[in-house]
């Protein structure tokens, strides 16, 4: 069975809120997690909705997410903002994480988004390889800053 990269629904907040743990273990802080199961169902399924979240399912489990959601700049315009992208410990390196990126640069194109933002911990080499891997995306110093202009996507 292939990897299915669908929308998010309210019942996979579970998931999601396992993955959002896992990826705050992995990069050493389990004790930043604030939020609850709940804080995730009404801030992305009640009247108004603050995020957007793709899941990957493979073989029926959940074993990645990208949560996202839209922002303005005043120099730019349209911006899309990725919060996290993770994927499994142990279902990495099987193009996951590049087919849930690709969906929201899709969503990007469709939006007329002008830039998608995202941060990466500046330690963080594997996150890193893979953005310059796949990607055209300029990235600055210090708390890492990625880009990825409208042209570029």
């Amino acid at each position: 069975m292939g990897i299915i990269i669908r929308k998010g629904e309210k019942e996979d907040m579970q998931a999601v809120f396992e993955l959002i743990k896992e990826l705050a273990i992995y990069e050493k802080e389990p004790d930043a997690v604030i939020i609850s199961l709940k804080d995730l169902e009404i801030n992305g399924f009640g009247s108004s909705p603050l995020f957007q979240v793709k899941v990957a399912i493979l073989d029926g489990l959940i074993v990645g997410m990208i949560l996202y959601y839209y922002c303005f700049s005043t120099w730019k315009g349209k911006m899309l903002y990725i919060e996290d992208i993770v994927v499994s410990q142990k279902h990495r390196r099987l193009g996951i994480g590049k087919k849930l990126f690709d969906s929201v640069c899709k969503i990007a194109i469709e939006m007329d988004v002008q830039q998608i933002r995202f941060h990466v911990l500046d330690w963080n080499q594997l996150a890193l390889g893979f953005y310059r891997k796949n990607y055209d995306v300029s990235i600055e110093d210090q708390w890492v800053t990625c880009k990825i202009d409208k042209h570029q996507f």
